[in-house]
């Protein structure tokens, strides 16, 4: 078993004794750091798997440290040390990313069940998140990157689909940085952005004089990949006549570049993605079944940011972080400017959120981001969560449909389904503003036992 080893970060030399006495007797392996600047640098030597530090410090302090951890390694678990009267920094820095905050003096106890609640069973899972750069909390996620993570290692080829703005590319990347491949290139391409003519000679490659334009031999991306991993973005929108070729590369692992007459074998793993619906291009005639089939051997199904709200203060904070490094002034997100970010609706997911962070960073004034500004850059998207009430209300008036509809609009068989007589369920009807001449009584076969 691995054992899993905590850095713990304060300029208390006392306080990290016990700190690491109390561990190590839980079986923890532990790292200590006086400062923020030599957590940073145990980070350059190990990784732990999870880290706990005070947020007042001399110099850098815990909430830039945190930025810091973020940026290198956005799954780390970083929970934060505050004495009582810091508490409103310690909430904004769980807005910002962190997992959890405790006030001094620390009870035994809740340290332990901090740690575990966000360890479990899960060593080394730090090490592969940050390999592959993902940053999420999301169990629908998580499930989704430990199949990668898996088919990673292996040779099939692998159909990445999910609205634009999902991450796509960088779940390829993540694919093949865990591949054995991992040495070799990555070379991708948006098959969407090369006119339908260059497209053909871009992926493999043509002869000096194949066409006007042609001054040079052109390798093509396919032999430029060899040893290593091919990823076809936009695969959806690849013109036709193109997927009979790549069909054939697929089937024999040789291109034939434009203009040439012999064949060059190549060693390439694909990988590829679409935000469009393969199977309906597939029964329009637009796409090629077999190609699909030849692509889709492993699916892996990109769920939208709206699936993963959970995700979105640490992506925020991991966005912040990079925008840090490249030069741009410190940000903190307001509590309720992160609670709008939050609730909003994301159309464009993650590269949308993205881009409002930038614009925020940008035009902010302050130090602190408003929830005007948030406001601001959302715009016609700037919506609420419905209440717990008017999730439960909406979720009753379709359930009492999907019994209407099921019981031909027979309210006596209706109501013997819900388990209710059928004057209570007249007025659930009432109180959900269902009319009964919206479902007239039919008379036909019920498919279900009334």
């Amino acid at each position: 078993m691995v054992t899993k080893n905590i850095l713990l970060v304060d300029d208390d030399e006392k306080l990290l004794r016990v700190l690491t006495l109390r561990l190590e007797s839980e079986g923890y392996g532990v790292t200590v750091a006086t400062s923020a600047a030599a957590a940073l640098a145990r980070l350059d030597e190990q990784q732990p798997h999870f880290v706990l530090t005070d947020l007042r410090m001399p110099g850098m302090d815990g909430m830039e440290l945190l930025e810091r951890i973020q940026a290198r390694c956005p799954q780390l678990p970083v929970a934060m040390i505050t004495a009582h009267g810091d508490i409103p920094d310690a909430v904004r820095a769980t807005h910002a990313g962190a997992v959890d905050f405790l006030v001094k003096p620390l009870d035994r106890d809740k340290l332990l069940e901090c740690i575990n609640r966000h360890l479990g069973d899960q060593a080394g899972e730090a090490d592969d998140a940050c390999n592959c750069g993902i940053v999420t909390r999301s169990p629908l996620m998580r499930a989704t990157l430990d199949d990668a993570l898996r088919v990673a290692r292996g040779e099939s080829s692998v159909l990445i689909t999910g609205a634009s703005g999902t991450g796509k590319e960088l779940l390829a990347r993540a694919i093949h940085a865990g591949s054995p491949r991992q040495a070799q290139p990555f070379v991708a391409i948006n098959c969407a952005a090369v006119p339908a003519e260059l497209l053909e000679s871009e992926l493999f490659g043509h002869r000096r004089g194949a066409f006007t334009g042609a001054h040079a031999d052109h390798l093509g991306l396919f032999r430029a990949a060899n040893g290593g991993t091919v990823f076809l973005d936009e695969i959806g929108d690849m013109p036709a006549e193109l997927q009979v070729k790549l069909l054939r590369v697929l089937q024999e692992r040789e291109v034939r570049p434009v203009g040439e007459t012999r064949t060059v074998a190549v060693d390439v793993r694909v990988l590829s993605a679409t935000h469009r619906d393969l199977p309906a291009r597939i029964a329009a005639g637009a796409f090629r079944e077999d190609l699909y089939y030849r692509l889709n051997v492993v699916g892996l199904q990109l769920p939208t940011l709206e699936q993963r709200r959970e995700d979105i203060p640490p992506l925020v904070a991991f966005r912040l972080a990079e925008l840090l490094a490249a030069g741009a002034p410190r940000r903190v997100y307001s509590a309720d400017a992160m609670e709008l970010l939050v609730a909003a609706a994301w159309p464009g997911n993650i590269r949308q959120l993205f881009n409002v962070v930038e614009q925020n960073v940008a035009l902010a004034t302050a130090r602190t981001i408003s929830a005007a500004q948030v406001r601001r850059s959302l715009g016609d998207h700037s919506t609420t969560l419905p209440s717990l009430d008017q999730a439960r209300s909406e979720f009753t008036r379709n359930y009492l449909r999907q019994l209407l509809d099921l019981a031909a609009g027979n309210i006596s068989r209706a109501a013997r389904l819900a388990g209710r007589n059928r004057t209570d369920f007249y007025k659930l009807m009432s109180r959900h503003g269902i009319s009964p001449g919206e479902f007239k009584a039919v008379e036909r076969e019920v498919p279900i036992d009334c």
